[in-house]
């Protein structure tokens, strides 16, 4: 026999790690997990099944798979590619030699950490197995028992648990021990399993950060230290929601303020514990990260070991049935900036919805300008704000724009769920907010003359189409026509690493200052850009040019530009030019923006009084779409059995959310051999639908996100974003 020091967990590609430590960093991370996160779990037994759920590793198969060893056939003769196995399902055969009333949560923790017990998409949850795929899958599973199953005794050995019964088990008794999982598999309810969520939790963190699982744990689940944006000396007249008090003992928040009104702090102070922040957008996510790490760290270099606040990158995996998975699901951080679409998992019960759920489960969550989605969109924030109301959450809501049949369908939840603290500026405060002249556009071609008369001036000018190629065809004509203007080009599909970049770029290079001499002896620019620079976006600019859109998107877009409030921008306007609808509407529907086009009064002023009447004129009815057939909680009930997930594949769809990832070909070879952080800076976010003409003309990677690779050069790259250039035919 090999020593025991030689039978691994990892590959030597992925770390090397051993079976013993990898099962010692599990049991770490578990009892971490299971005493902070705010659900009754017993910690000893949550250990034991930490101990107990990679034991199967030690069989045979796996070991000559992960070594590179050849794979002996199985049973009855089948070729190798045909042998079907899973390691968690070989470690239940140790089950025994745990008490028999603990067998059912240790089951629950151990036999679904990574597939679905049925309807998993490759057929390899148990109940798959054995219904299915694998007539000889139990036999297979405890093949050469008796060469193997002493690794786990001596791993189970090392944990001095009391009451259970290490000793040699026999072949039989482990075939006994996989048939009563199975028969109690079958007999699961519906509902969900918080034992399976905690056993993923800690074995995926664990995975990740195997070179220093205790000193990564040490960060975990702490309270935010949110005395930065406590601190009186922040108060001021220029941010009046910084002069309304954030104590009041209400559970819930809603708060109406117009960009620069002071609504983060707000939102950010109306918090008591473990913080999630969602935003629509992926720059918005960035700045917003950035903002909140910078304000926290800010003249207490101690914090840094107290506070954790994590950016969760918005990246779904595409491949085959475009199953997708969110990249960062390690749970416990501080404060989590995301979208809420990351949170979509626990309405539709995707992979790892457990994980989540308990993540979630009693932590402040807020929610920044929801209203920005599509009608499916609304539809899912909707289901996702029931959910996290059953899980005890405290909801924090702000917007500028929202139609006010939303709001109060909103409100209406909230209220049944505890006590809502309203918060509205009077009319007279929002009359300091009138910052934009608004002048109608019939075309185009109105731009050229606007864009001389503006750098003459030497002004700052944002850009903004509704697409990215449009976008990208318009930055192309402008730096031809005016070359000596500094210009730069920002949308979604850059390496997210370039995309950081230009982002810093952005606010540090283009961005105005707000001064009394704002726009006045400063140097011109130009930015061309799409949506993502809508919310959050810490910019601001001189002029803005920018198709239609949405009026409650129109309104946020115009948020970029006179933004900084001093008591000498006050009662200083400007120029903000819509283009009127000429053609294609997407990725927007036609009436709605010529209903927005239709309440803009050209060659007028804004007035931030006036928005919300505008606002609900253009949202008569509440625009979402059922979602409920997808939905694994209805009418009062669950509609998901315990142990199972569902396939991403068609809720993705439905939802038109998805996205491939594309890399360029001259990363091609560094991500084949980098590890997963390292790969994220080199990956392009895509939608799916786009890429479906090219899915089979681009070569798509098995590693990491599946990406497809570009063949684009890096310098038009840096310069344009991606351009799904055709690829070259060898004859």
């Amino acid at each position: 026999m090999k020593p025991l020091n030689e039978i691994l967990a990892k590959s030597k590609d992925r770390g090397g790690t051993t079976l013993l430590e990898h099962t010692q960093h599990v049991a770490w991370a578990i009892e971490v997990f299971a005493e902070n996160y705010q659900y009754n779990f017993d910690k000893d037994l949550a250990v034991k099944a930490a101990a107990l759920h990679d034991l199967g590793k030690a069989h045979s198969h796996f070991q000559q798979m992960i070594t590179g060893e050849k794979v002996y056939k199985s049973l009855d003769e089948r070729e190798e590619e045909d042998y079907i196995h899973r390691h968690e399902l070989s470690s239940l055969g140790f089950l025994s030699v745990f008490p028999k009333n603990e067998w059912n949560s240790l089951i629950d923790m151990v036999v679904a950490h990574h597939k679905s017990i049925k309807g998993d998409k490759s057929l390899r949850g148990i109940i798959d197995l054995e219904d299915e795929k694998d007539p000889f899958w139990l036999q297979n599973h405890l093949i050469n028992w008796e060469e193997w199953f002493p690794y786990g005794l001596e791993i189970l050995k090392q944990f001095n648990f009391k009451y259970i019964n290490i000793r040699p088990i026999p072949l039989e008794e482990a075939e006994e021990n996989l048939e009563y999982v199975l028969k109690y598999c079958k007999k699961k309810p519906l509902g969900w399993s918080p034992l399976r969520g905690l056993l993923m939790s800690a074995d995926h963190f664990a995975s990740a950060f195997s070179y220093n699982v205790k000193g990564k744990l040490k960060d975990l689940f702490t309270i935010p230290d949110l005395s930065f944006y406590r601190n009186p000396k922040r108060a001021s007249e220029l941010y009046p929601l910084s002069q309304i008090n954030t104590d009041d003992k209400r559970l819930h928040t809603m708060v109406v303020a117009p960009t620069g009104a002071g609504k983060t702090d707000f939102l950010l102070k109306r918090c008591k514990g473990r913080i999630f922040y969602t935003l629509p957008f992926q720059a918005s996510i960035n700045a917003m990260y950035e903002r909140i790490k910078g304000d926290i760290e800010k003249d207490n270099p101690n914090v840094k070991s107290k506070v954790r606040v994590l950016h969760s990158t918005s990246a779904l995996l595409v491949k085959n049935d475009k199953d997708a998975k969110s990249l960062q699901h390690f749970g416990g951080a501080a404060i989590k900036v995301l979208t809420p679409h990351q949170l979509a998992s626990i309405i539709f019960g995707t992979a790892e919805y457990e994980s989540m759920m308990l993540d979630l489960k009693g932590s402040d969550i807020i929610f920044d300008e929801i209203h920005t989605y599509s009608d499916v969109g609304r539809s899912m924030v909707l289901e996702i704000i029931r959910t996290l109301l059953r899980l005890d959450c405290r909801l924090h809501i702000g917007t500028a724009t929202m139609p006010s049949l939303l709001y109060h369908e909103i409100l209406k939840l909230l209220e049944a769920n505890g006590e809502v603290y309203e918060v509205k500026l009077d009319d007279e405060v929002l009359d300091g907010f009138d910052r934009h002249i608004v002048h109608k556009m019939d075309d185009e071609t109105e731009m050229d003359a606007v864009l001389e008369t503006a750098f003459k001036q030497k002004e700052k000018v944002l850009v903004i189409f509704n697409t990215v190629k449009k976008a990208q065809e318009e930055f192309i004509r402008l730096t031809n026509k005016f070359k000596d203007i500094p210009a730069m080009l920002i949308h979604s599909r850059f390496r997210r690493g370039d995309r950081f970049a230009l982002e810093t770029r952005l606010k540090s290079e283009f961005n105005g200052d707000g001064s009394e001499k704002y726009g006045n002896g400063l140097m011109p620019c130009l930015v061309v850009s799409t949506q993502v620079v809508e919310v959050s976006l810490d910019i601001s600019f001189d002029r803005m040019i920018t198709q239609v859109a949405p009026l409650d998107a129109l309104i946020q877009r115009f948020g970029r530009i006179n933004r900084k409030r001093s008591k000498h921008t006050i009662g200083k306007y400007k120029p903000v030019h819509v283009i009127k609808l000429n053609g294609n509407a997407l990725p927007y529907k036609a009436n709605i923006l010529k209903a927005s086009f239709a309440q803009l009064e050209d060659n007028e002023l804004l007035k931030e009084r006036s928005l919300q009447a505008k606002i609900d004129n253009v949202y008569p009815t509440l625009d979402t779409k059922p979602i409920d057939i997808h939905l694994i909680f209805h009418n009062g009930e669950y509609r998901i059995k315990e142990l199972c997930h569902r396939r991403n594949a068609v809720i993705v769809e439905a939802l038109e959310i998805q996205s491939a990832t594309c890399i360029l070909r001259c990363d091609r070879e560094k991500y084949l051999n980098a590890k997963w952080d390292e790969r994220i800076p080199m990956e392009i976010p895509i939608s799916i639908k786009t890429m479906a003409r090219y899915k089979n003309q681009y070569e798509q990677l098995e590693h990491g996100s599946h990406p497809f690779v570009v063949p684009q050069k890096e310098a038009d790259h840096l310069k344009y974003g991606l351009e799904l250039v055709e690829p070259e035919i060898f004859l």
